[in-house]
């Protein structure tokens, strides 16, 4: 589980993105630009992590994040009926990007388990993915941010939790 209010828990930047998801509270954001509160505490001293569309991004570049590699060898985790990740999102503005959840083996296969694109609502929401279980592979969880053309909106993320089969 991860909340985000001292550090990343393990969660890394991709080196092969555009820029990168940065920890915040609302308390130091621009009024305007992300959620009010954090999901954890619902204050604005509560931390998530966030990607803005600004000057320095251009449309379409990524930001992508990854969980620490969840490992096949753990005999509950072979059999991932149920496996599942749940996170809170928070993606609002006229001119919000994209939100892309990967499931990345540890060859690098990637396989598109959410697409959420434009603004979903001024409010966090929560999603729980499954898993597949196909493959003997060690995997990892990435959130990809996509820059949209608005200089105010954003994308955030918090309570990043694995369900605890693996």
């Amino acid at each position: 589980h991860c909340n985000f209010e001292f550090d990343l828990c393990g969660w890394k930047q991709d080196e092969n993105d555009d820029f990168d998801w940065h920890l915040r509270t609302s308390s130091t954001a621009k009024l305007g630009t992300g959620p009010a509160t954090d999901h954890t505490l619902q204050e604005p001293s509560g931390h998530y992590i966030f990607i803005k569309n600004s000057f320095f991004q251009l449309p379409g570049q990524k930001a992508r994040i990854s969980s620490p590699v969840l490992s096949r060898k753990n005999k509950d985790c072979k059999v991932c009926e149920g496996v599942v990740i749940i996170f809170y999102y928070h993606m609002y503005g006229a001119h919000i990007g994209s939100l892309i959840i990967y499931q990345r083996t540890t060859l690098k296969n990637e396989k598109i388990l959410l697409n959420l694109t434009g603004n979903q609502g001024n409010f966090w929401q929560r999603k729980a993915l499954t898993l597949s279980g196909d493959g003997v592979e060690d995997f990892q969880v990435v959130f990809e941010g996509i820059a949209g053309e608005g200089p105010k909106d954003g994308i955030a993320l918090d309570d990043l939790t694995f369900s605890r089969e693996c």
